[in-house]
C-alpha cells in the first residue's frame, strides 16, 4: 500500500502529536524556575525531563503518568540545582497534564482524518489525565478507542504497548496490522517500537520538537510537519 488513504485506522500518540507537551511541560516548570538565576535554555530544561521520565516509567512501569510526573520533578529541581520543591508544588507539575494545550491545527485536522479513518489513542498518560485533555483543549473529540499506559501497564517504547493496540482494534474493528499507521512525533516512543511491530508511519515532525527524537536514523512512510498537512495530502489523494 503506497498511499494515505489506503489505510484503515490511524493510532496516534497525544503528547507531542497533538498537545503541545514540550510547552506545557515548561509552563509547569515556572514555579521551581523562578528561583533560578540561570536562563535555562528549552532543550536543556526537555532534555532533563525527557531522560527522567523515560527512566522513571522503566523503573515504576504500573504508576500513573501524572504520579511519575510528580516522582521526577524534585529530581529535575536537583539536577538543576534548584531548591527542592514543597511537595504540593510536585503534585501540581503531575496535574498540569490535563492542562497543556492543544497544537492550532489538531482538533480540525481530527474531523477532517475521521471521515477516512477510525481514530485510536495509544498514549503514555492515564486515563484521568487523558480525560482532562480531551476535555479542554481537544475539545471533547470523539475518539473511536482510548488505550492509555494505565490500561496496558507499560509505557511506550514497551512492545506490549502495540502488542495490546493490534489486539484491541483487531477485535473492536477487525483491523490487520498492516492497515494501521501510527501516527506520531516520537521517534523513540512511536516509531522505532511500531516498526518493530511491523505497523508502518506517519512522522508528524513538530518543528522544533526536541523530545523523543534522538541521533538514530528516524523511521518513518511519510513525513509532515503538522496533523494539517498529513489531512491535506490524504485530501489531495482523491
Amino acid at each position: 500500500m503506497s498511499r494515505l488513504s489506503d489505510y484503515r485506522l490511524l493510532c496516534f500518540d497525544v503528547y507531542g502529536t497533538l498537545i503541545d507537551w514540550e510547552s506545557g511541560i515548561i509552563t509547569a516548570l515556572q514555579p521551581i524556575l523562578q528561583h533560578s538565576q540561570t536562563e535555562f535554555t528549552r532543550k536543556h530544561l526537555l532534555t532533563i525531563y525527557h531522560d527522567l521520565e523515560s527512566e522513571q516509567q522503566r523503573l515504576t512501569p504500573d504508576k500513573p503518568y501524572s504520579q511519575i510526573l510528580t516522582t521526577i520533578h524534585p529530581h529535575l529541581a536537583h539536577r538543576l540545582e534548584l531548591p527542592s520543591p514543597s511537595e504540593e508544588e510536585s503534585i501540581q507539575f503531575g496535574e498540569s497534564v490535563g492542562s497543556w494545550p492543544a497544537f492550532p491545527d489538531t482538533v480540525e485536522a481530527l474531523h477532517r482524518l475521521q471521515k477516512h479513518y477510525k481514530l485510536v489513542v495509544l498514549s503514555n498518560v492515564d486515563r484521568a489525565s487523558f480525560a482532562q485533555s480531551n476535555a479542554g483543549s481537544l475539545q471533547e473529540f470523539p475518539f473511536d478507542l482510548i488505550i492509555t499506559a494505565e490500561h496496558v501497564g507499560s509505557y511506550k517504547p514497551d512492545a506490549r504497548n502495540f502488542a495490546y493496540m493490534k489486539k484491541a482494534v483487531h477485535a473492536d474493528f477487525g483491523v490487520e496490522p498492516e492497515q494501521i499507521l501510527q501516527t506520531a512525533q516520537s521517534q523513540f516512543h512511536d516509531h522505532q517500537p511500531a516498526s518493530r511491530a511491523g505497523i508502518r508511519s506517519v512522522w508528524i515532525e513538530r518543528p522544533g520538537a526536541t523530545m523523543g527524537n534522538g541521533e538514530e536514523a528516524p523511521i518513518f512512510d511519510w513525513r509532515f510537519d503538522t496533523l494539517g498537512e498529513m489531512a491535506a495530502a490524504l485530501q489531495n489523494e482523491g
